[in-house]
C-alpha cells in the first residue's frame, strides 16, 4: 500500500486503514463519479497527511478527513459549473450543456442514474450531510464538525434532504 512507502506515523496509517473505504464511497455518492472519485480520494489524504500535525485532538480525525473530502467535493462541483457556464455562454443551450457533461462523466445503471439526479437536486450541504449520514454512519455532531456547523443544523439539513428526496420519487 501506498501508505508503506510514505513512512507515515502509525496514528495515520491506521486511520487510513479504518477510514479508506467508508471515505471511497462517500466520494463516489457525492461526485457519481468514480474516475473524480479517486482523485479525490488521493487528494484527501494528501491534504490530511500534510496538515496531520495541526489536527487538535478534540477534533476527531473521522470528522476532520471527511470535512477535507467534503471541501474537495463542493470544490470540484463548483469548478464543473463554471465550465458548463462556459459551455452555455458559447451559445448553446444550458440544459444541453449540463446533460453533456453530465453524459460525459457518468456511465452506470439507470437506478443509480435517478439518486445521483436526485442528489444533485439537493443543496450541498443537505447532499453532503445526508451522504455522511445514510452512507457513510456518522452522527450527527460529527456531521456538525465536518461540515462547520451545529449539530441541530445537521440534523435538519439529513432531514430536509430525506423529506425532498421522498417528494421526488
Amino acid at each position: 500500500m501506498a501508505s508503506q512507502r510514505l513512512n507515515l506515523p502509525p496514528p495515520f496509517e491506521e486511520a487510513m486503514k479504518t477510514l479508506e473505504r467508508d471515505l471511497m464511497r462517500f466520494l463516489v455518492r457525492s461526485t457519481g463519479d468514480r474516475e473524480d472519485s479517486l482523485d479525490l480520494f488521493q487528494e484527501t489524504w494528501l491534504r490530511a497527511y500534510r496538515a496531520y500535525t495541526r489536527l487538535r485532538s478534540e477534533d476527531g480525525l473521522r470528522p476532520w478527513v471527511f470535512s477535507i473530502a467534503a471541501n474537495l467535493c463542493r470544490n470540484r462541483a463548483r469548478d464543473r459549473a463554471r465550465r458548463a457556464r462556459v459551455i452555455a455562454a458559447d451559445g448553446r443551450d444550458p440544459v444541453a450543456a449540463a446533460e453533456l457533461c453530465a453524459a460525459a462523466t457518468h456511465d452506470s445503471p439507470e437506478a443509480a442514474i435517478t439518486l445521483k439526479r436526485a442528489l444533485r437536486a439537493l443543496p450541498g450541504k443537505q447532499g453532503r450531510a445526508f451522504l455522511m449520514r445514510k452512507f457513510a454512519g456518522f452522527e450527527y455532531h460529527e456531521i456538525a464538525s465536518a461540515l462547520d456547523c451545529s449539530p441541530q443544523s445537521a440534523r435538519a439539513s439529513v432531514y430536509q434532504a430525506l423529506k425532498k428526496l421522498k417528494m421526488l420519487r
